[in-house]
């Protein structure tokens, strides 16, 4: 059977790259991309096929981070296939983000200059916001969407005799102290990103615990300092371009500046040729780039707690529970088809 990859966030950045390195990779490849825009998804393919003339990419609408829209996909998903290959859980926001020139002067003098340019520590914070289904937006969209997703998908991710892989899109900038289990969602602090792709780590621990049996293997990969509409957040693309030169250079210290989309999907290829039950569910797997432009992939061990990971995947097992059974059913009448012929795979 023709594999399938569902991308979410597949319209620009990592995603957009990661889906042309795939068909580069496997033309045979069915893309889903799974996007919120529309517009922007269908120039996206668009953009594929003219280079992939012969490729089969289809398109479902979702806003990760609204409940509504993630039931609506995963149910027009499941219509749409009969099993998934790959899900890369790649969609995410950073709200308000604030960069504290303050904090890098004084950091820039300091011990802790390469790691504050490495992962941001420090610099920055964001001002979170809350969706209408009362969880807070980032959380809402860097995780716990993509969880209700996977547990909606299930049935087609579930398969022993052919295991499926989730991958997730994480962070360097994933830091154990800006999380708590107390506060998961991260409502009453200002890094809510960085605690958003703990949690990440965390969750994508306890799934493989609960799922590997069942032949679906999840692991995680941080795609370095990339540019993308993300980043354009922080300062203006004017401002990024002045310090390219810069960045560049400071790959002779760290590799983690990979730049641009196409090599910060290094890693998310890299384990498309693995065999999942080989990898090592407390690994994150890093895209790395060489100052000469040499792609290549860091295996670094995670700073998790197995108990913490199971304690988080039984709150947000709670946390959906209590809000789909307040969620009246969404119907499937009137899905909109995106893909030319709507035909299952």
């Amino acid at each position: 059977m023709q594999k399938v990859a569902v991308v979410t966030g597949a319209s620009s950045g990592i995603g957009f790259a990661l889906c042309t390195r795939l068909l580069q990779e496997d033309a045979s490849l069915h893309i889903c991309l799974a996007c919120r825009n529309m517009e922007k998804a269908n120039a996206t393919r668009d953009k594929l096929l003219s280079h992939f003339s012969k490729v089969d990419i289809s398109i479902v609408q979702v806003d990760v981070g609204k409940l509504d829209s993630v039931l609506r996909a995963a149910k027009e998903i499941k219509i749409r296939f009969h099993r998934l290959d790959y899900l890369f859980l790649n969609a995410g926001i950073m709200v308000n983000p604030r960069v504290s020139f303050w904090a890098f002067l004084q950091g820039i003098f300091s011990r802790r200059a390469l790691r504050m340019l490495t992962t941001a520590e420090g610099l920055m914070s964001q001002e979170d916001r809350v969706t209408p289904d009362g969880l807070q937006e980032v959380f809402a969209t860097n995780l716990f969407g993509h969880f209700v997703l996977i547990r909606q998908l299930e049935p087609l991710l579930c398969c022993t005799e052919t295991p499926s892989q989730l991958v997730w899109t994480s962070s360097v900038n994933a830091h154990k102290r800006n999380f708590s289990l107390d506060d998961f969602q991260h409502s009453r602090g200002t890094e809510a990103y960085s605690s958003s792709k703990y949690a990440t780590d965390l969750t994508s621990v306890a799934l493989n615990k609960h799922f590997n049996k069942r032949g679906l293997y999840s692991t995680v990969v941080c795609p370095g300092v990339v540019m993308t509409n993300m980043t354009y957040e922080i300062l203006s693309p004017f401002l990024w371009k002045l310090l390219f030169p810069i960045l560049w250079l400071l790959r002779l210290f760290t590799p983690t500046y990979t730049l641009t989309p196409y090599n910060g999907a290094e890693a998310q290829i890299w384990l498309t040729k693995q065999k999942p039950e080989s990898l090592d569910p407390l690994v994150k797997y890093h895209s790395c780039t060489t100052v000469f432009g040499k792609n290549y992939v860091v295996l670094r061990k995670m700073d998790v707690s197995e108990d913490m990971a199971e304690k988080l995947y039984v709150k947000l097992l709670d946390l959906e529970k209590q809000l789909l059974k307040s969620h009246k059913p969404c119907s499937i009448k009137n899905l909109a088809r995106s893909d030319s012929d709507g035909k299952t795979v």
